[in-house]
């Protein structure tokens, strides 16, 4: 045996009950797909999405849109897990590059890893955090607009999956749902700053939640501190026991209108999309890929109004919904909408 001071054992993987792990953290397979890529492949032959990855939604319909060719240049707009950038980029080489941005730090910094490891290098890919209301900023450093412009709306399987961010009801956490964890604040001191009367129009107007009145008051008069998803979900649930409500879909809402209100992802989602026609070289093309309503309809709005006012000269003429294969495949792709536009020939 060793005696060296220095020579510390290698830490074990932590152990768990049963023959498959059950929570985020010990999924360490699924969690390390470059080392375990026959257990990815085993868990997504299932349907199902692997711990810490996104399996990206309408690929083939979003490089049939973009169409990106050597020499361009395109924008990852929400760059999440990457999977769209790791199939787009090849197709601006030779002499093409792109930008990553997202607004995320956490899988920004993870992401960006992963893509330098599969070979992108700096001069042809870079990625910054940035929320993309943001991206006439990114012009600055470009000779001119972008060729391309991709947006993948809502969150990340990675960001579901990990309760540490709290962005769903099916596992214990904190009550947070930030995009950003290190800026404004989570969803659990928002809901201490409502009353019952802007809680319930929150709800109504963020996710159409017909119980909206009865739960915000159920929420603002509960006497304990709501810390966590589990006692979030746990109040719903005895606000909603004696009503005809489907209870889950009433929590699932009720966490999409916190997430919306905390990332104040409305607001957020209508300056991009007022930026995105001034952003783009003419021709250029934007893919939208969004997954409520509230989402589709501004992104509807926006490129019909920019068809209107002469910035777009082709808009889908409807949301683009995945195959059934793939809704079958990948379960969290059935609410996809994917609409498209190109930027007319003058600015």
């Amino acid at each position: 045996m060793s005696t060296d001071p220095n020579d510390s054992p290698r830490p074990r993987r932590p152990r768990y009950k049963g023959t498959h792990p059950s929570h985020f953290h010990e999924k360490y397979k699924e969690l390390n797909p470059e080392q375990y890529p026959a257990t990815v492949q085993k868990v997504v032959a299932k349907g199902n999405t692997p711990a810490g990855m996104h399996l990206s939604i309408c690929v083939n319909e979003i490089v049939e849109i973009l169409n990106p060719q050597p020499g361009e240049v395109g924008l990852d707009a929400t760059l999440g897990f990457g999977g769209h950038t790791q199939v787009l980029l090849p197709r601006v080489r030779p002499g093409g590059r792109m930008i990553g941005i997202d607004v995320d730090p956490i899988e920004l910094a993870r992401t960006t890893q992963r893509l330098r490891a599969l070979g992108f290098s700096e001069a042809e890919w870079r990625s910054q955090q940035l929320n993309f209301a943001g991206i006439p900023k990114l012009l600055q450093t470009l000779d001119s607009g972008f060729d391309f412009i991709l947006a993948d709306l809502g969150i990340s399987s990675m960001q579901l999956d990990n309760p540490e961010r709290g962005f769903t009801f099916k596992r214990h956490g904190p009550l947070d749902l930030r995009l950003n964890p290190h800026q404004g604040q989570p969803a659990s001191a928002l809901l201490r700053s409502l009353s019952p009367e802007a809680l319930a129009q929150m709800l109504k107007d963020y996710a159409d939640e017909p119980y909206a009145r009865l739960l915000a008051q159920a929420i603002c008069e509960h006497t304990k501190p709501i810390a966590t998803t589990s006692d979030l979900t746990r109040v719903i649930k005895a606000a909603l026991k004696n009503t005809q409500a489907d209870v889950n879909r009433s929590i699932r809402r009720s966490f999409q209108a916190l997430r919306i209100a905390v990332n104040n992802e409305f607001a957020v989602l209508e300056q991009f999309l007022r930026n995105v026609p001034f952003c783009l070289n003419p021709s250029g093309r934007v893919a939208l890929l969004s997954f409520h309503s509230g989402e589709d309809k501004r992104v509807q709005q926006a490129l019909e109004a920019g068809l209107a006012a002469g910035l777009y000269r082709e808009i889908s003429p409807e949301a683009i919904r995945p195959t059934p294969q793939e809704r079958y495949a990948n379960p969290r792709s059935k609410s996809a909408l994917l609409r498209w536009a190109i930027r007319s020939d003058l600015r």
